[in-house]
Parts: structure tokens; C-alpha cells; sequence
């Protein structure tokens, strides 16, 4: 004797496609040879428990066949196309078909941690993801991909074009479900007006409209009823209340009702069927708007793709010019990028110069120069002059396609609020039914079945958790793409909330608060019979040679008063001491205090005090001679960054605690503080001791914001509450951070506590508001004074408050 239904998937089996296999000690029965080799290869990997978790009643499409060519994801060439590192150990996210329940995640997990080789994999049931970890050298991608078929989920990399163009079919689909409610509800409006007007009163015509609502009816609650269907029957798959449930079974019990009446004429009741297919009408309206209202709140992702060229002009050995894909490029190819071109890859340039607009990239609206050894980034705008760029990094390996990578990990994370308002969804939904349950029962009782099915419906209807559900994370995910687009680079969703709360930010000095650069910060001239233009000329020329490390900032200030450099001869550069040369038959020399008072040069007690004043302030001193006589002298240095005084002052009065953390001499230090207005400074610590300082504030139960660039910044940036990388650090302490400030302007460290505040405030709001219209019109529902279809048109309204409410933060940051 055989079952009816086949054993893995729950599909009734056709006679002709019956098989029979011997698994786990017992004879199965299958409706194909796919859910049969499912099965033995669940069985055989000591994974049975599946079908106790799965639901019997439960039905799926047998898995497909497994392919033939997973081999070729196991090529380099192909994997680089969705891997960033393409080292021994790496991650891919995979997307994959059949995953159905809680059960399908237990299985996908369970049966890839028993793989010798596979380091992490996780499943996201929302988005069928899988996100993968595994080590390339023990197990290759085909045989996980090829694990994955045999268990029946056929999986391919993650592609966001293909998540792009699934979310287009998806607001196509509702679109065509919503016209054809449209028109049914269009045409079963002439049959209520027929009733309403007499048809009613004659006992055949009355019957004969019925029916013909009936016809109306039936096809549009199977065509267009079935996103709610389908939602309604995952849900209870996975052994959850969403809110399709509360909706289907609310059309379900008025089309039933409704039907009842129809082929029992004589029971005395009304039908209904225009308020069902009225209120699919809304409700299809309501989810097509909200879908595409949610669209456009997250597409900072999709604006990232869309500034990625796909082609791009390669230079041939010829000299000659090709039109190629990128994906077809390879690091050391040149690529040519004409004016007005964006750039297709990030490389370095090798031939010409151009101003370029990364404000995609860095928020930054100034164009910025680039010249020959200069990198450019995929996506920048080139503005004017031709471009050959030698190409490093393609596609996911940009800095551009690491930012989308990012963006997409902070708009799907949840925030600690989110979970919790996800624990409280289903115990909502469950309060739903219980409200329609006694609505049902006492109206029943009170007025009779007909007032009893429209007040339960309307409470199924109207009683909406989703504006619940999107209150969070629609404003984590609008909040990171306006992020992304200022140059701020949030990667979790978490780290929102956080860093609202913040009570003390702690920064690193050296290239954090200061430039990093050296710069001349101060000079004086001792010779009074010296012309200025003449001393910083003497200036230009004696450093225009010399390869030391302050050559450049002496340079530069030259530069800015003007001074060219001019004829010398007997230039000489002495190491560790200056360097000399004769200008108009007169010896010049440019050096170090040590080297001068070697030749016996004296300083008057003024340049002393001036000399200790800014070698406590750690600046290094320049002396400039000529003939044996001291000139002028320079103090060169670290310089405070433009807005630094400016962010810690603003810190300060929102009431955040400000402290300097530094391997610095204390004197330096201490002298930079006082610039910023004084702060808490710990000063010549290693970079264990930056951690343990922000450890110790933790433990006074403070909310720690470490700001950092460098690699010694790396562990107090992962111990830290949210660690904030500048984008010109290393990419250890980008790596370490949880906000990377792409912009690299301090300024931005205002900006993301703004933006968090701003997100978890609207956050706050949004609950507020969901709570508040379920608080007014679920008691009109169960008293009966809400019909189903304003339920209907009542329900999408709070989704859409919540995501407009939502979408006002771009508006917010994002002026004009």
C-alpha cells in the first residue's frame, strides 16, 4: 500500500510518478526522484530530525536536479566576481531556492557545519540567504553548492543585480494583481447598484447577481488574494503569526460566509462579495505603494550600483582603444577615461591629469586633482582632461564595491529595538485573533451572523502589525543609505543605537585631531636687514634637492609666499644635520639646533625662548643661516585638523565627555588640548593602553565612542561601544571600526551621533504611531462600528505613515 503524499515534500504523488526507496529502516514514498535523493542524502548525513521539525502538513516543489556545471564556480576568475578576499579562507552570500520554514534554516545550517572545511554558514529566512565561510584549500564551492542540491535548495552567488530585478517582478506582480482587483471590483459594483435599487426584491434576479458575484469574486480572491495566501501559509509553516494571517483568514471567513448564503438562499443572510473584493482592491494598493515607498526609502544601494560603469575603454598594446566589460578586466590592464567619463575601476593613474568628483564616495562636493601615481576610485566623475589608468582593484574589490556590500550588511542587520519588536509581533497577532474570536461570538449572539462575520473580519483587517514591524527597521535602512551618501559608512544596524546613546567619545591625536601632515606652524626672522622675499627664496632653493622628510612642508610654505627657487651651486645635504649651498657666491645652509651650535652659530636669549616654546609644543626646528649668521627659523609640526576645535566645543555642549588618548609626549599632548579647550588627555601609551582606558570607562558604566585612524588605534576601536574610523587610516583600523568616515572631516563624527539620534528618535515614533492607530481603531472594529472595507483602506495607511515618517530623515540630512 502507498502513502498519497510524498514523504519530503508533502506533494500528492501521480501514480506514474511514484518511487520507492529504502531509507532510515523503512519503505518512503516520493512523487519524484529529486525528493527521494533529498531524503537520502538528509538521512545519511544523521540529519532525520528535519522531518520532525518540518510540518507534515506542509507542501513545496520537489527539489530540482542538481547541475552539471557547479564546477565552474570553483575558478578564481569566477569567484572574484562575488568574493572580496580570494584567500584561503572566504566568504560568499549565497542565494538560494526551496527554503520554506524554520526546519529548511536547521537543516542548511546543521548539515554544512558537519563539512570538513565549511567555517560559518548561516541562513537568513527573511531573504533566502545563506552567508558562507569556508576554507578554499580543504573544500571547494562546487561540492557545498552541490550539498546544498542534494538537500533540494538550489543555490547560486548573490548577485544584488538579479535582487534588483526580483524586487521589480516582485512590484510588477502586485501590480497586475492590483489592476485585476480594479477591474473586478469595477464590474461587481454594477451588481451591488442592481441589488441596491430592486434587484433585491425579486427572489430569481436577487439569485442570478449572487452568482454572478460569485464569478467576480472567485477568480480575483484566487488571483489577487494569493500574496496574502502565500505570506498566511509561510507563516504558519514556520510556526509564526504574521500579519497575513490575521488578512487571509478574514477574506477566507467573508468569502465563505458569503458562498454559504449564495447555495442556501433560504438562510436569510447577505453576501459580501464586493466588500472582499473591494478591500483586496485597497489592500493590494496599500502593499503596492508601501513596496515601492520601501524601495525608494533603501535604494542607496541601487544609486551605488548605477554608478558603477559595466564598460570600460581599454588601451590595447596597439596603442589602440576597446570597448570591454569590466568583468572581462584584469589587475595591470590601462584603461583610458575620457572627459566626463566616471571612472570604471580603482587604480592608479599613469598618464595624464584631471580634477575628479568623488562625492559619491566622500560627500565632498570639491572636485580634487589628480595627477600621475595618484589613486582614483570606481564610480568618481572624471571632469576634465583624459585619463590612463593602470587598473588594481574591479567590481566587489573597489572601494565602491565594498561600500554596497556594506550598505546592504546595515540596511538587513536589526537593531537590539528591532528584535524586540519582532518578539512582540506574533503575540499580537495572536491578540488579533482572539479579539476577532469574541467579536465573532458576541455579535453572533447580540445581532446575528451577518454583523458578527463583518466585525470579525474587520478586526483581522484593521488590527495591523506591520506598521510594527517596519517602524525599525525602515529607519535603519534609510538612515545607512543617507549615510552612505554623506561619506559616512555605518556597517550594522546595531551600531545606530549605540552611538545615540553615547556618553564619552575618546580620540586618538596623531592624524585623528591633527592632520598627520607636517606643516609649518610658525617662523620668525632674527635679521633685520633680511627681505623677506629673499629668506624664503633661499629657502625654496636650498630644499628643492633635499629628500628629507620636512623638505616638503619647507617647500610648500615657500611656495605660499610666493618664493621660486634659483640658481645654486655646491649643494650639499649632510644627514641627520641639513644641507648647504653657495647662492650669489654666498654660502646658505638650512638645519637642525644641533648642527648649528656644532658651528659655533649663537642664539640670542629671544630665539632660546622661542626654540623651548615650540619644542614643547613637539615641533621640530629649522634654523636658516647665511654666511654664518642666523636668519630666520621655522618650527614645523603636526597641526590641529580645520574642525576639530569646533567638534570637540559642540561635543561638549550636548554634553558628551571629551578625553585624548595618545602615544605622544605628554608636553605635546598637553599643548594640543589646550588648543581644543582642555580635555582629559592620556598621554605616551601603547596601543594596549589605549584599550584598557577605553575599558576603564566602560566599567563606570559609560557609552564609549573611540575615534581613531591608525594601526595602534585597532584595539581600542573593537573594545570601544562603536568604534569611528577616519577613511585615511589603515585598513586595519578601517577594518576594526564600525563607522568608517569616508569624507575623512571630523565634522562627520557630529553627523553620525545626529543621525543616529535622528534614526532612533523616528524609530520611537513609529512605534508610536502603529500602537496609537491599533489603540483607536481596533475597539471601533470589535464594537462594530468599522466595516471591513474601511478596515481595508485604513490598514496600508499606517505602514505608509510609518515609512513616509521614515523617509523624512534623508529629508533631514539630505536638503536640496
Amino acid at each position: 500500500m502507498t502513502a498519497e503524499n510524498c514523504y519530503h515534500c508533502g506533494q500528492t504523488i501521480a501514480p506514474e510518478g511514484l518511487v520507492q526507496r529504502h531509507v532510515g529502516g523503512e519503505q518512503r514514498d516520493f512523487c519524484c526522484h529529486g525528493c527521494a535523493g533529498a531524503c537520502e542524502a538528509i538521512y545519511d548525513a544523521g540529519l532525520d530530525a528535519f522531518y520532525l521539525r518540518a510540518n507534515k502538513d506542509e507542501t513545496w516543489q520537489p527539489p530540482q536536479a542538481v547541475p552539471n556545471d557547479l564546477a565552474m564556480f570553483d575558478h578564481d576568475e569566477i569567484q572574484r566576481q562575488f568574493i572580496a578576499n580570494m584567500g584561503d579562507v572566504r566568504e560568499i552570500t549565497l542565494m538560494a531556492d526551496g527554503i520554506h520554514c524554520a526546519a529548511c534554516v536547521w537543516l542548511i545550517e546543521h548539515r554544512l557545519a558537519k563539512e570538513v572545511g565549511v567555517q560559518l554558514a548561516s541562513v537568513n529566512f527573511t531573504t533566502r540567504r545563506i552567508k558562507l565561510r569556508w576554507d578554499n584549500r580543504v573544500i571547494a564551492l562546487s561540492r557545498i553548492l552541490h550539498i546544498l542540491a542534494e538537500l533540494g535548495y538550489a543555490s547560486t552567488p548573490y548577485d544584488p543585480q538579479l535582487s534588483q530585478k526580483a524586487l521589480e517582478d516582485y512590484n510588477r506582480g502586485l501590480l497586475y494583481r492590483f489592476a485585476f482587483a480594479a477591474f473586478a471590483m469595477m464590474n461587481i459594483m454594477w451588481v451591488s447598484i442592481s441589488l441596491y435599487f430592486g434587484a433585491s426584491d425579486d427572489v430569481e434576479y436577487k439569485q442570478f447577481f449572487h452568482w454572478v458575484a460569485l464569478a467576480l469574486a472567485t477568480p480575483t480572491l484566487l488571483y489577487s488574494g494569493q500574496p496574502f495566501f502565500v505570506g498566511a501559509w509561510q507563516a504558519l509553516r514556520g510556526r509564526r503569526l504574521g500579519m497575513d494571517v490575521s488578512i487571509a483568514l478574514g477574506i477566507l471567513t467573508t468569502y465563505c460566509y458569503s458562498l454559504y448564503v449564495t447555495l442556501v438562499p433560504d438562510s436569510g443572510g447577505a453576501v459580501y462579495f464586493d466588500t472582499l473584493v473591494d478591500f483586496m482592491f485597497f489592500l493590494l494598493l496599500g502593499r503596492y505603494l508601501e513596496s515601492i515607498s520601501k524601495s525608494k526609502a533603501v535604494d542607496a544601494t541601487h544609486r551605488l550600483l548605477a554608478l558603477q560603469p559595466k564598460v570600460a575603454r581599454k588601451r590595447m598594446d596597439d596603442g589602440s582603444e576597446k570597448l570591454e566589460a569590466v568583468r572581462l578586466l584584469k589587475a595591470g590592464d590601462l584603461v583610458w577615461v575620457h572627459p566626463a567619463d566616471r571612472i570604471p575601476v580603482d587604480g592608479v593613474v599613469v598618464e595624464g591629469e584631471s580634477h575628479i568628483n568623488e562625492a559619491m564616495l566622500t560627500g565632498e562636493s570639491r572636485s580634487v586633482h589628480k595627477r600621475v601615481g595618484d589613486k582614483v576610485s570606481a564610480g568618481t566623475h572624471n571632469q576634465e582632461g583624459a585619463l590612463l589608468v593602470e587598473v588594481q582593484q574591479l567590481l566587489a574589490d573597489s572601494m565602491l564595491g565594498r561600500i554596497i556590500a556594506l550598505v546592504e550588511e546595515a540596511q538587513g542587520s536589526k537593531a537590539p529595538i528591532q528584535r524586540t519588536s519582532d518578539a512582540v509581533i506574533p503575540w499580537f497577532v495572536a491578540t488579533t485573533l482572539s479579539l476577532a474570536v469574541f467579536a465573532l461570538i458576541f455579535w453572533w449572539w447580540q445581532s446575528g451572523l451577518d454583523t458578527a462575520i463583518m466585525a470579525a473580519t474587520a478586526v483581522l483587517i484593521v488590527t495591523c502589525p506591520c506598521a510594527f514591524g517596519l517602524a525599525t527597521p525602515m529607519a535603519i535602512a534609510v538612515a545607512s543609505g543617507v549615510g552612505a551618501r554623506m561619506g559616512i559608512l555605518i556597517k550594522h544596524g546595531a551600531v545606530l543605537e549605540r552611538l545615540s546613546q553615547a556618553t564619552h567619545l575618546v580620540f586618538d591625536k596623531t592624524g585623528t585631531l591633527t592632520t598627520g601632515k607636517m606643516s609649518v606652524t610658525d617662523w620668525q626672522v632674527w635679521h633685520a636687514d633680511e627681505a623677506l622675499p629673499q629668506v624664503w627664496e633661499a629657502m625654496a632653493t636650498l630644499e628643492q634637492r633635499s629628500e628629507h622628510a620636512l623638505a616638503g612642508a619647507l617647500r610648500i610654505f615657500a611656495e605660499k609666499h610666493s618664493a621660486k627657487p634659483i640658481e645654486s651651486q655646491g649643494f650639499t645635504a649632510l644627514s641627520g644635520r641639513g644641507v648647504q649651498a653657495q647662492l650669489e657666491g654666498v654660502i646658505w645652509q638650512a638645519g637642525s639646533v644641533g648642527w648649528m651650535r656644532e658651528q659655533s652659530i649663537s642664539f640670542s636669549q629671544g630665539v632660546l625662548s622661542w626654540i623651548e616654546t615650540q619644542e614643547q609644543q613637539g615641533r621640530t626646528i629649522v634654523c636658516l643661516t647665511r654666511a654664518g649668521d642666523l636668519v630666520a627659523t621655522v618650527a614645523v609640526g603636526d597641526v590641529l585638523r580645520d574642525d576639530a576645535l569646533a567638534v570637540v566645543t559642540a561635543l561638549k555642549a550636548r554634553g558628551i565627555a571629551v578625553s585624548m588618548v595618545t602615544g605622544d609626549r605628554r608636553g605635546v599632548a598637553d599643548a594640543f588640548a589646550l588648543q581644543l579647550g582642555g580635555m582629559d588627555v592620556q598621554a605616551e601609551v601603547l596601543p594596549a593602553d589605549k584599550e584598557a582606558a577605553v575599558r576603564a570607562l566602560q566599567g563606570e558604566s559609560r557609552v564609549v565612542v573611540f575615534v581613531g585612524d591608525g594601526v595602534n588605534d585597532a584595539p581600542a576601536l573593537v573594545r570601544a561601544d562603536v568604534g569611528i574610523a577616519l577613511g585615511s587610516g589603515t585598513e586595519v583600523s578601517v577594518d576594526s571600526a564600525q563607522v568608517v568616515l569616508l569624507n575623512d572631516r571630523l565634522q562627520s563624527v557630529l553627523t553620525s551621533i545626529d543621525l543616529s539620534r535622528v534614526a532612533l528618535r523616528t524609530i520611537r515614533q513609529n512605534i508610536g504611531m502603529s500602537l496609537l492607530y491599533n489603540a483607536i481603531m481596533v475597539p471601533l472594529a470589535v464594537s462594530a462600528k468599522l466595516t471591513p472595507l474601511m478596515a481595508a483602506i485604513g490598514m496600508p495607511i499606517s505602514s505608509l505613515l510609518v515609512i513616509g515618517n521614515a523617509a523624512r530623515i534623508r529629508g533631514r540630512f539630505l536638503k536640496g
